[in-house]
């Protein structure tokens, strides 16, 4: 839990989210129907997802075992009987003209997902994760003056999972929404695409003075991407403590945020539980889980992205922030172990991956998997600076031939660009002597004990090689030289 508050022009900021995560089953929670994005609109509606009558809802196995999955990565409870409910509001979207949810005993209750802000580790609670289905998509564009209804979605399944509000900051929440998208692709139960609403954030906002009660919240809803949440949020922020400072009181509502504006606006006055006249719905058993079924989920567990942290730290000597970062996904975890296993050079492709390799994935706007330079090549040009062939420099224009397609192998770049370091100690020597030779001021200088005048002889050196001679071998030699 979150244990140091950041104050905004004096209060403290309060954060809950509410995320859906899609499950990556085949077909809906109650139908056979498809899942498949993209389909014409209605296509993908079967007699019980638009509640015809006489249809009654057969729970996915599926669905639920990937609650469990989800439950066993967050050391939740995994409840062995839980309850469906009928959620009931009108929506044109929402065939039966309820949601079925669960409402007061989800199938997985508690656990936390922990994160780092920089450097600075943070957990934030759990609450529970519920299953339920989602609704259909009412499409407002493409229809002057009309709304169509698509009902492709409507029966996906959907597993929410509810945070307590232990964020005190956008960037918290932000951090908090990666790690669990992250985990959820991870455990391979939600694709985590938010382009196609796979994964989607409502974000509980409120202030408050140091030490105050919880203030009013106001929740943004269908937040589809990181930068959307905290553009919303830090306006939300902004906009509450304004609305309190000018002597008004803030009303609990739901909004939606603008990104064309960067606003967020009220939809509706935000409903409380008994306004969604919750019931037990009568079509469907409770759910029970047996001890035996957790434990073959247990089994078939992937190894969650702390356990191999740990490993990293552990077996590779990696700082406890380098290893997180070595497992943000598994596709970056797969890259370094792979890279690492190549060149066995784990901090310096750690090093590497934070940082060009990041800089540049982060500034395309790709994932690891889309890198133009692959783990092999990339531990090849690590080889390179280890075994002397390259300086760190040149690895960095070679790596910019890499990212960009100049050339595809190493070695080749090398040489084509005249990039290989000095290795003959002998011709490098009698460069060192010339260096010196021109240079006696700096020598003197250096001999009365002027460190300055050392680096100074540096640079003359390595000006005389063209840069191409190892600078650890031109300190080692020039100072044998010096003292002799």
């Amino acid at each position: 839990m979150t244990t140091q508050s950041k104050l905004v022009r004096g209060w403290e900021v309060v954060i809950g989210l509410e995320t859906h995560a899609q499950l990556s089953t085949q077909s809906k929670i109650f139908s056979g129907s498809s899942t498949a994005f993209g389909a014409a609109p209605n296509t993908q509606a079967s007699a019980v997802d638009l509640a015809l009558p006489g249809t009654l809802p057969v729970m996915n196995r599926g669905a639920v075992e990937r609650a469990i999955r989800f439950g066993l990565a967050v050391g939740a409870h995994v409840a062995p009987l839980s309850i469906f409910a009928r959620k009931n509001y009108f929506y044109p979207d929402l065939p039966k003209g309820y949601q079925i949810s669960q409402y007061e005993i989800p199938v997985v209750q508690g656990g936390s997902i922990e994160f780092y802000v920089g450097d600075a580790r943070h957990e934030v609670r759990l609450t529970r994760a519920h299953l339920e289905e989602d609704a259909g998509k009412s499409l407002h564009e493409d229809y002057h003056g009309l709304t169509g209804i698509d009902l492709n979605r409507a029966g996906t399944p959907l597993l929410e999972i509810v945070s307590e509000p232990d964020m005190r900051s956008s960037a918290e929440a932000v951090e908090y929404a990666r790690a669990l998208h992250a985990l959820v692709v991870w455990l391979g139960i939600c694709d985590g695409n938010m382009q196609e609403g796979s994964f989607r954030c409502d974000a509980n906002v409120s202030v408050r003075r140091p030490g105050d009660p919880f203030g009013t919240r106001r929740e943004i809803k269908n937040l589809n991407s990181f930068r959307f949440l905290q553009q919303a949020i830090d306006y939300e922020i902004n906009w509450q403590i304004d609305r309190i400072e000018d002597g008004f009181e803030i009303q609990q509502a739901t909004v939606l945020f603008n990104p064309d504006t960067g606003e967020t606006r009220a939809m509706r006055t935000k409903e409380d539980a008994h306004d969604y006249r919750y019931f037990p719905d009568p079509d469907l058993p409770p759910l029970l889980i047996a001890p035996e079924w957790v434990e073959r989920v247990k089994g078939g567990m992937p190894e969650l992205p702390g356990v191999m942290a740990e490993r990293f730290q552990r077996e590779d000597g990696l700082p406890a922030y380098d290893a997180s970062m070595m497992t943000q996904s598994l596709a970056f975890a797969r890259f370094y172990e792979a890279a690492r296993s190549a060149c066995g050079q784990p901090k310096l492709v750690a090093n590497w991956l934070m940082g060009e390799v990041s800089r540049r994935l982060n500034a395309e706007g790709r994932g690891i998997d889309a890198s133009p330079v692959d783990a092999a090549t990339l531990a090849k040009l690590i080889s390179r600076i280890q075994d002397g062939t390259i300086s760190n420099n040149g690895a960095r224009q070679v790596f910019d031939a890499l990212w960009t397609g100049e050339g595809t192998d190493v070695d080749a770049l090398i040489e084509a660009r005249g990039l290989k370091q000095m290795s003959d100690t002998g011709a490098l020597e009698a460069i060192l002597d010339e260096v010196l030779a021109a240079n006696a001021k700096s020598v003197e200088e250096f001999r009365a004990g002027k460190e300055k005048a050392f680096n100074a002889l540096v640079g003359q050196a390595m000006k005389a090689t063209k840069g191409k001679a190892n600078p650890a071998q031109v300190n080692e030699l020039l100072r044998r030289k010096l003292q002799q």
